[in-house]
C-alpha cells in the first residue's frame, strides 16, 4: 500500500541578518520525515513492486550480450584491438553496474516481501 506524504508546514529561525539558520517542525512531522529515510542505503526506494521486480530480472539486451560474448571469446584468444579492449571494459563496468542494480533491487523486495529468497525461482543467476 502508498502511503501519501504531506510536506510538513515549515519555521525558519533566522539570525540578525535575516538569513535561515535553522528549521523548526512539529514532532509528529519530524517523526514522519525520519520514518521516510530507509535505514538500509541498499535499498530502492520509492519503486513500486513491479517496478523492482523489473530491475530484478534484468538482463543484458540481446546484441549487447552477443558483443559481450563475442570479446571475452576473442579476448581469450589474444585478439582485441585497443577499441575492442575498451569496449568490452565499457559492457563489463554495465554488467557491474545492472548486478549491483538487481541486487539491490531483490533486498528491497526482501524486505517488502519478508522472504529470504527475494521472490526469484532459485535458476535465475544474474546477468
Amino acid at each position: 500500500m502508498e502511503q501519501t506524504y504531506v510536506s510538513p508546514q515549515v519555521q525558519y529561525i533566522v539570525n540578525d541578518q535575516g538569513r535561515r539558520t535553522a528549521v523548526v517542525l512539529k514532532w509528529e512531522d519530524y517523526q514522519s520525515l525520519q520514518a521516510r529515510i530507509s535505514p538500509d542505503p541498499d535499498l530502492l526506494v520509492g519503486l513500486d513492486e513491479s517496478e523492482l521486480r523489473a530491475l530484478a530480472e534484468g538482463m543484458l539486451s540481446p546484441s549487447h550480450q552477443e558483443q559481450l560474448t563475442d570479446l571475452l571469446q576473442r579476448n581469450r584468444e589474444g585478439q582485441l584491438s585497443k577499441d575492442e579492449e575498451s569496449k568490452l571494459d565499457q559492457l563489463l563496468a554495465h554488467v557491474d553496474s545492472m548486478n549491483v542494480l538487481k541486487a539491490r533491487a531483490l533486498r528491497t523486495l526482501q524486505q517488502l516481501e519478508g522472504k529470504a529468497d527475494g521472490g526469484l525461482p532459485a535458476n535465475r543467476h544474474p546477468c
